[in-house]
């Protein structure tokens, strides 16, 4: 890949960033007044309009970063350990199992972490920072483990402690499992090889 080649992948990735997260800090910092841009433009034009601006990011963060990575010239900050590759793999799981129980029934996982889904982000964040340190590496994963932390401050804010229910249900726990796992076996044989 030429200088052009390089400085091109690292836009898309500074471009995909930009945009994934401005879509979800926007979204996070949302008025629950009827001033807020939902209320001004609509449930459904607002929902594709997001939907647009964070998967345009997503795509522009997942092809910038793969190339960026496999630059030889990407700056590294840090080199670490191959045994720490085993500290991730044996993380993942967890993060896996937590971002499925933010989607399914609420069990006790969802209701004791109360926000699922960015304690996972948290924990995928900060594992791939253990192992990658590469500037590439550093500029998506840091910038989801700044997110998540911003968005859980956000939540706690607005009063928004998680499930409002009195019950939780194994059957909940159950399906985070066995879809968290089902997923993390997919991805290390097949989906991240695909992506990255």
């Amino acid at each position: 890949m030429g200088d052009w080649g390089r400085q091109l992948a690292m836009s898309y990735l500074y471009l995909g960033i930009v945009l994934f997260f401005t879509a979800h800090v926007v979204a996070a910092m949302r008025s629950r007044g009827p001033g807020n841009l939902r209320e001004k433009i609509g449930y459904g034009p607002y929902m594709g309009l997001f939907s647009l601006v964070s998967g345009s990011g997503l795509a522009l963060m997942i092809w910038g970063y793969g190339q960026a990575r496999i630059d030889p010239t990407n700056i590294l900050f840090w080199t670490s350990p191959e045994w720490t590759r085993h500290i991730v793999l044996a993380i993942m799981p967890i993060s896996l199992i937590l971002l499925v129980s933010a989607y399914v029934p609420t069990g006790h996982i969802k209701k004791c972490v109360k926000h699922p889904m960015l304690a996972a982000v948290k924990i995928w964040a900060a594992a791939h920072l253990i192992y990658n340190g590469d500037l590439a590496s550093v500029l998506l994963f840091g910038s989801f483990l700044a997110y998540a932390v911003f968005s859980r401050i956000m939540a706690k804010r607005r009063g928004d402690n998680g499930p409002a229910i009195s019950k939780a249900s194994v059957k909940g726990d159950l399906i985070a499992i066995i879809l968290g796992l089902g997923f993390y076996v997919v991805t290390v044989l097949w989906l991240h090889t695909l992506l990255i």
